[in-house]
């Protein structure tokens, strides 16, 4: 019953998966002068950009609940659902292909190709060092940093399950179906504006708020900005929710995986 659990996979092959990971961390950057400072850098601009665009040229202005609030603060309120989202956008949108760009590992029989997708949510994780550059702005906002901010890691952790899970489906989807790795970038796209990212939740279409109370990912970008911002811990009854519907996601995803596995080298 060893595929309906990935934990002793992932213990038994932890050397390998921190090697895994540290090729894709430092793969990225080869060859640059900055080198991994990129991944400082990169948030850093951005946060600049932000500020500006809403500061300088819409004024700070904002509808609804969020009106009055500054450039800088509208920023961070938008970086918070960016600082969720470009994670997990990076693995959805590279797991369809995760095994084609991997045959030589798919083709041996003894590598455990499940650590494949956990070693690109923790390289896009690593990657996502905009969460220093996050709270640094956030203490500058609030004269402080707010207790709650040692949350942060609980708050996110369901929508790392969940992304893991998902990457486990379309890791296996993606070996016989082509096309779901072409139609990624698109899909994506619509997420990034279906999801919190820009806009407060309340502010979504009925339709659209009920689909995300139940995506893990929506209710992380909404605690962070609590955990951050307000200086208020998440509602633990919806967040234990959004943890039970991501280990679903994650244990299905695993298994899933695990009953493919033995086709990967045919179909690829």
């Amino acid at each position: 019953m060893s595929w309906l659990n990935p934990l002793p996979a992932i213990l038994q092959h932890r050397y390998l998966l921190g090697q895994l990971i540290q090729r894709e961390v430092l793969a990225r950057y080869r060859g640059s002068a900055l080198g991994i400072g990129w991944s400082f850098l990169n948030p850093l601009l951005l946060l600049f950009a932000f500020t500006l665009v809403f500061g300088g040229v819409f004024g700070g202005r904002w509808s609804g609940e969020e009106s009055g609030k500054s450039g800088f603060d509208m920023a961070l309120f938008i970086y918070c659902g960016l600082a969720v989202f470009v994670p997990f956008a990076e693995v959805i949108g590279s797991a369809p292909k995760i095994l084609l760009a991997n045959q030589h590992f798919v083709r041996k029989v003894v590598f455990p190709i499940e650590i494949l997708p956990l070693s690109g949510l923790v390289a896009a994780s690593v990657h996502g060092t905009s969460h220093v550059v996050l709270l640094a702005a956030a203490a500058l906002m609030a004269g402080h940093i707010h207790s709650t901010t040692l949350l942060v890691p609980l708050v996110l952790l369901p929508a790392w399950i969940l992304t893991l899970g998902l990457a486990w489906w379309l890791a296996a989807a993606g070996a016989y179906m082509r096309d779901i790795g072409h139609g990624m970038p698109v899909l994506t796209q619509l997420l990034m504006f279906g999801l919190p990212v820009f806009y407060p939740g309340s502010a979504a279409p009925a339709f659209l708020r009920t689909i995300n109370a139940f995506n893990p990912v929506a209710v992380a970008i909404e605690d962070l900005r609590l955990v951050l911002l307000v200086g208020t811990p998440p509602p633990w009854a919806n967040w234990a929710l959004m943890l039970f519907i991501a280990l679903a996601c994650a244990l299905s995803g695993y298994a899933f995986f695990s009953r493919c596995r033995e086709e990967f080298a045919d179909v690829l």
